[in-house]
Order: structure tokens, then C-alpha cells, then sequence
């Protein structure tokens, strides 16, 4: 949403900043990571965090070596020099044509498309026999203990353009939707001297720019192309290619659109790299980088950590009082929708469609947030209607839209669950800052004193019943909570176990003992005992 001219006015006089209008990128720039947030009328809407020494290699080229073929997974593993071998699955090693989703075909000069000679996946193992060299791109990085995932069909993606020096194919993005603007991009393709064997696809942000402008980007992704192939030509494998670009140059790229009004960013020295990076593109898009100079930490100037803190609760509350509780697993994603203190008026089912459709808007800007991918599982509050479902069903694919990961989603279905894929390109974002915790090892509960005092007499139990004359008289240690509960509860049942075994049992408490561990020691020998 552009800035109107009487709030360009008013930020001038005043010199400050109206955060609640406008979209704007935020770029916060620190000795261990850079973080950037873009921001749309305020509301934080996607957020990326790339940690110093580390980078993304989703995107990056290497040539590597294929080290083994697993025929029943229809899969080679290929050593690109990383921990974790590449995973090339046999149809991802076949140049492919275009994809279908978001793209137009082109034929160029109006001669139709050439067959070319079909390559079964079984053909494959024979193409890359053990040992050979592959040049691939990393499409999947990797993610738990799985290595990346890699294609063969590389890509560049430039500005307005992505090169595809492999393929002689020729696109057009379908989010470009005016009829006279698409004839007029499909005019410079088919006048574009394009080396052979080559194809492109004409980005979204190519709309409305000059021929020129697209033949220069054109120009630049060839010339890289060129590099690529001269390193791949000199070095044996393995050996990477071409790295992606890091954080701040990758913003520039991909965000640096006519849609934003502005671009913060808080360190003197990346605020000029970017500029000239812009500079390559506009005047006008050189201008929107402003450097921040406010005494207050720029996040929180500009209303983002405390956006970023509440984003990130297992519970976020939607604007009406419902909430949605949101539950990561290792199968899948699952979210569950609530009315909350959504009591509003008297037609419930009015209550429970406004809920709903709050509900889709958080569900997709969360999941742009958190990174989330794989498997959704949403599960709405039941409605009556069709009309309703088909309602909150068509709000969830119009705010998907903005969405640059692939997202594919069914209607909503009788039990009232809608099931969606996002495209997992990376770790989710609480992967990167979150570890399980040390306590209850990513469980998130932990046995309660009750439980542990009814473990303890059983094992107690176990072990005096053998009769052993060392293990009658037992130290018993456990965490101080749970002693608590041996004390003031059932300190009777304790003095019971030991009459009924004639033994002696001495009970300790440890700070430092977690509350699920228990140790028993006889006081003769002091070996540790065991039921």
C-alpha cells in the first residue's frame, strides 16, 4: 500500500515515520545475525533471521560425485563436499521443461516446440553410473538428520528474470494478468538473441519494465552462467559452483519491488552495499534505502520484537478474542481454531464464520512467519453452511497468495479439517532459534509428584522384596518437589513399606536432580541398588 501524498507531506515536516501506513522493509544488522521483517500497514507479515558464518545453500550449484544408486527408492546420493550426501531422486536428474504451476509456455518464432528424445527414470543409472560427475542445484536444504535435496534442471533466478541454461524453454509468470502487458513481454522474448539450448521465465517484477532493462538482467545471468561453467570446467568435483547470495543481498533481489515504500536498516555500511546494489536497478529504488539513526533499538522503534515475540506462543490470539493453537510434530503441522472470548452476538454461526476467516489471514501469516512446511492440518470450527466453508476456504487461498513458497489446499471436509502442503525449503524458523528443552527433552511435560511418589514405592517394593540383606537398608535421592510430596502426603504409606520388609529407608533431597530420576544406594556398601 503506497504512501499517499499527504502522509509523504506530514512525514516530512514532522520527520518521523507513520509505521501504520505503508510496506516496508526493516533490516536489523548485529554482530551474530541480520534479521529482516516486512512490514505491511504495521503488521509484521514475513520474517527472516540468518545467523553470522552461516548461509542458505538452497539455490547454490555444485558439481558432484555420484557415491550410490538406491533402485528401489528411484534415488542416487551424490557427494556435493557437504556433511550430508545430496538426495537426487531419478526424475529430478532429467532436464524438465517448464512447470505448469504460475507459468505460461511460449513458443518462440512461431515453429511450436521441438520433441525432444523421452528419458525414462530407469535410464538414469545408466546416464550417472557410480562415480560420475553431476552438476546439480539445491532445491531442499537440509533439514533434521536429512541431507539436502538437488536437481539437475538448474535455474538463476536474476531481478526480472531466471535464466534456465538448460532448458530452451520460455515463460511467463501468470500473476502477470493483464492481456496487453503479457503480449508485450511475450514480443521481447520472441525478439531476445537467447544462446542456444537456453530458456527463461519473465518474473512478476518484469510487469511494465523497459526492454532494455530486461535484456541488461538478461545479460548479467548469462555472464554468471559463463562463471559457473569455468568453475565447473576447472575444479574436479566436489566442488560448489555458485553459492547463493546472503540475506541482505538476497532482499534486494526478491523484495526491493514498487510495492515497497521503504527499506530501514540500521548499519551505515550495508545501507551503502545496498544502494549500490539498487542503484543497478533505479534511482528511484537507490532513494527508498534510508539509514536509521534512532536511539531505540530499530525493531523495537518499529513495533516488530514485540510482534515477533507473540508470533511465536503456541497460542496467538486473533483480533475477534477466538485463538488458534498451533502444534509442530515431526508427521505434520496441526493448528485447532477456537472461539475464545469470541462471544459476540446472538447468531452464533455468525460468531463462528468471522472467527474462521480471522483464523485463515493468521493461519497463512504464521505460516510465512514460522517457515512451516510439509504437511497442514487446520481444524476450523464447525460450520453449517457450505457457503461458510467455501467462504473461509476461498479467504485461505487469497491469503496464500502472497505466499512465496508453493501451498496446494483441499476444501474444507466433513469433520471439518482442511488439509494443505507448503513447499519446506529450509528448517522452520523455530528449528533455527529453538532447541528442545533440556528438562523434559522437547516433551513439554513432565511426570507429575504424585506420579514419581507411586514410581518410588514400586521400585521400592521391587527391590526389598528380593530380601537381600544389603538392600534393607536403603538412601533414597530425589529432585526436592517430589520429596515435598513424600513428606506431607505419604510419608504414612513409607513407614508402612518398611514394616512390612523390616527394612530402613533414608530419604534425601537434591536441587540438581531432575524430578523424573531417583536414586537408591545401599547405606552398607553404598552400590548403587536397581529393582
Amino acid at each position: 500500500m503506497a504512501l499517499t501524498f499527504v502522509q509523504r507531506v506530514k512525514e516530512f515536516i514532522t520527520g518521523k515515520k507513520d509505521i501504520k501506513t505503508g510496506t516496508r522493509l526493516v533490516i536489523n544488522c548485529e554482530k551474530l545475525e541480520n534479521r529482516v521483517a516486512l512490514l505491511d500497514s504495521g503488521a509484521l507479515e514475513e520474517y527472516t533471521v540468518e545467523r553470522t558464518g552461516t548461509s542458505t545453500i538452497v539455490g547454490s550449484i555444485f558439481k558432484g560425485r555420484v557415491k550410490n544408486i538406491e533402485h528401489g527408492l528411484k534415488a542416487m546420493f551424490i557427494d556435493i563436499g557437504l556433511e550430508k550426501n545430496a538426495f537426487l531422486h531419478f526424475w529430478d536428474a532429467i532436464p524438465e521443461a517448464l512447470s505448469n504451476q504460475g507459468l505460461e509456455e511460449i513458443s518462440r518464432g512461431g515453429s511450436g516446440k521441438q520433441k525432444q528424445k523421452r528419458i525414462k527414470a530407469e535410464d538414469i543409472p545408466q546416464l550417472y553410473p557410480v562415480g560420475s560427475e553431476i552438476m546439480v542445484q539445491v532445491t531442499k536444504g537440509p533439514i533434521g538428520n536429512k541431507g539436502p535435496r538437488v536437481t539437475t534442471n538448474i535455474s538463476l533466478a536474476g531481478r526480472l528474470l531466471v535464466l534456465m541454461p538448460q532448458n530452451d524453454q520460455f515463460g511467463i509468470s501468470r500473476k502477470i494478468e493483464d492481456p496487453k502487458e503479457r503480449a508485450r513481454l511475450r514480443k521481447i522474448i520472441e525478439r531476445v538473441n537467447m544462446p542456444e539450448g537456453m530458456g527463461l521465465i519473465m518474473r512478476t517484477e518484469a510487469a511494465g519494465k523497459r526492454a532494455r532493462h530486461i535484456i541488461r538482467d538478461l545479460s548479467l545471468l548469462i555472464e554468471q552462467w559463463n562463471e559457473i561453467t569455468a568453475k565447473r570446467d576447472s575444479k574436479g568435483a566436489p566442488v560448489c559452483c555458485f553459492q547463493e547470495p546472503e540475506l541482505i543481498e538476497r532482499t534486494v533481489r526478491d523484495f526491493l519491488t514498487e510495492d515497497i515504500d521503504e527499506v530501514a536498516c540500521d548499519d551505515r555500511e550495508t545501507v551503502e552495499r545496498m544502494q549500490k546494489m539498487a542503484s543497478q536497478i533505479s534511482s528511484r529504488a537507490k532513494r527508498r534505502i534510508t539509514f536509521y539513526q534512532g536511539q531505540t533499538a530499530i525493531f523495537e522503534a518499529y513495533g516488530i520484537q514485540k510482534q515477533i515475540d507473540n508470533a511465536f506462543y503456541r497460542q496467538v490470539w486473533l483480533p475477534c478474542g477466538g485463538y488458534i493453537v498451533i502444534d509442530q510434530t515431526e508427521a505434520l503441522v496441526s493448528i485447532d481454531v477456537n472461539t475464545g472470548r469470541n462471544k459476540g452476538a446472538k447468531d452464533q454461526d455468525r460468531v463462528i464464520v468471522e472467527t474462521n476467516l480471522e483464523a485463515a489471514s493468521e493461519v497463512a501469516r504464521q505460516l510465512r512467519l514460522r517457515n512451516m512446511g510439509g504437511l497442514i492440518v487446520v481444524d476450523f470450527i464447525d460450520m453449517k453452511h457450505r457457503k461458510d466453508q467455501q467462504a473461509v476456504y476461498k479467504s485461505m487461498l487469497d491469503h496464500l497468495k502472497r505466499d512465496k513458497a508453493k501451498t496446494q489446499v483441499l476444501p474444507i471436509s466433513q469433520f471439518g479439517l482442511m488439509e494443505m502442503t507448503r513447499q519446506r525449503l529450509h528448517e522452520s524458523l523455530s528449528s533455527a532459534l529453538y532447541e528442545d528443552c533440556p528438562y523434559c527433552k522437547g516433551h513439554g511435560q513432565v511426570k507429575t509428584t504424585t506420579t514419581m511418589s507411586v514410581e518410588l514405592q514400586r521400585m521400592l517394593s521391587s527391590i526389598l522384596g528380593k530380601g537381600k540383606t544389603d538392600q534393607k537398608n536403603l538412601i533414597v535421592v530425589v529432585n526436592p518437589e517430589v520429596m515435598q510430596r513424600l513428606k506431607s502426603e505419604d510419608g504414612e504409606l513409607l513407614v508402612a513399606l518398611e514394616r512390612k520388609y523390616e527394612a530402613r529407608l533414608t530419604f534425601r533431597s537434591d536441587p540438581t536432580l531432575h524430578r523424573e530420576e531417583i536414586k537408591i544406594t545401599s547405606a552398607i556398601n553404598g552400590e548403587d541398588v536397581r529393582p
